[in-house]
């Protein structure tokens, strides 16, 4: 039977979710915590290698097919990974690295082991070309609201080929630890089978460990300059695995005349200046968690599960309030100005449970949410009676 990819959910005043997303985007006043994007990020040096790449009209040319070898040396040092262990292809985003990694990896007799709360796009990916995903509910207190070691010793089989770990976790924040993730190493050694290893918010994180260095053949790493870097909407990434895996992938590659050559340009000059900017945007998102947190403590029915986050983005539970995440998303965006996600992005089990919302935006902005948030759930509680 053909795979066919669960439509979404298109948001109350809107036609189609392309119409939806088009007003957000030009919504310049907007609040923006509904996308885990990184509006903190001011670096000259992306915008002025952004400027100089269109200058030189460069763009006429196609770059290589595997990436600039510079953007490449770049990433493995970033990672700290052995260039004689591990391979990289550049890729026209993250997902586009997990598409390439899920369909080069599954067979369709296989399954994969995921959390639930997640990022269900590499879910779908992963039901498209494997048998099925076995999605491992992580909401709760005795796991740590995170996939752990025990967990997928459960849930492992003879079919099993990939554990998809996000870490930290979309959602939730949740990161692990270095000792988990060596267990992690191991379970995937024992086993002959792959995890897939999404980073992208590892930046966000005050600890991070890549499971590469434990586990350099059964590890594929996921590269994104979406958050960190600020560059979401220049969709640029990369894949990490070792050099027999991404040979195989790139024979699957779409992208075969080479990514977005003026993406790439930025991304080598936001890798050179990290070190000079990096701590700052940490340090904000860190404080704007604290008041994200007094507004939640001020608001009966709410709590956090999972604080301080490891991440840019945290849940906010709702479910003490007699309301469904839906309702005050739409309230946030349409009465407040402030873009929030409800949980059925993230969730198939919890989605009536919680919003997530991001953080990585001015403090002045998230003192408004704090404002508004409190004053919303009473006002829509209010309206209910």
């Amino acid at each position: 039977m053909a795979f066919k990819k669960k439509e979404k959910k298109i948001p109350s005043g809107f036609n189609s979710i392309n119409e939806f997303f088009d007003y957000l985007y030009k919504k310049e006043d907007l609040i923006w915590m509904g996308q885990n994007t990184n509006h903190l990020q001011k670096d000259k040096n992306i915008e002025n290698a952004l400027i100089a790449a269109a200058k030189k009209r460069d763009y006429c040319k196609y770059p290589p097919p595997e990436g600039f070898p510079e953007l490449k040396e770049l990433i493995l040092k970033d990672l700290d990974l052995d260039p004689e262990q591990q391979d990289i292809q550049i890729t026209a985003s993250g997902t586009e690295g997990l598409y390439l990694a899920i369909s080069t990896i599954l067979h369709h007799t296989q399954n994969s082991i995921a959390s639930d709360p997640g990022y269900l796009i590499i879910n779908n990916f992963a039901n498209r070309f494997g048998n099925h995903v076995k999605e491992v509910p992580i909401y709760n207190k005795d796991c740590g609201y995170k996939l752990t070691p025990k967990l997928i010793r459960e849930y492992i089989d003879m079919d099993t080929k990939l554990i998809i770990l996000i870490d930290p976790l979309n959602p939730l924040g949740r990161a692990y630890t270095e000792d988990e993730i060596k267990e992690i190493a191991e379970i995937a050694k024992e086993n002959d089978i792959y995890i897939l290893h999404d980073v992208t918010y590892r930046d966000f994180s005050k600890h991070h460990t890549i499971a590469a260095k434990y586990a350099p053949n059964h590890t594929i790493t996921i590269y994104s300059f979406a958050k960190i870097f600020g560059m979401a909407g220049l969709r640029i990434g990369a894949v990490v695995a070792s050099h027999e895996l991404i040979r195989k992938m790139r024979s699957s590659v779409i992208n075969d005349l080479g990514t977005n050559s003026i993406a790439q340009e930025a991304a080598i000059a936001g890798l050179e200046s990290k070190d000079k900017w990096i701590n700052d945007v940490k340090d904000t998102t860190f404080e704007n968690q604290k008041i994200i947190k007094e507004a939640v403590d001020e608001t009966p029915g709410t709590f956090l599960p999972v604080y301080p986050s490891d991440a840019n983005m945290m849940v906010i539970d709702v479910s003490g309030t007699g309301l469904a995440p839906t309702e005050i998303a739409e309230y946030l965006l349409k009465e407040k100005n402030i873009f929030v996600r409800e949980g059925n992005y993230t969730s198939k089990l919890f989605a009536n449970k919680y919003i997530r919302i991001s953080y990585s935006i001015p403090t002045e902005q998230i003192l408004k949410f704090k404002d508004e948030f409190k004053n919303a759930i009473l006002t829509l509680q209010e309206q209910k009676r």
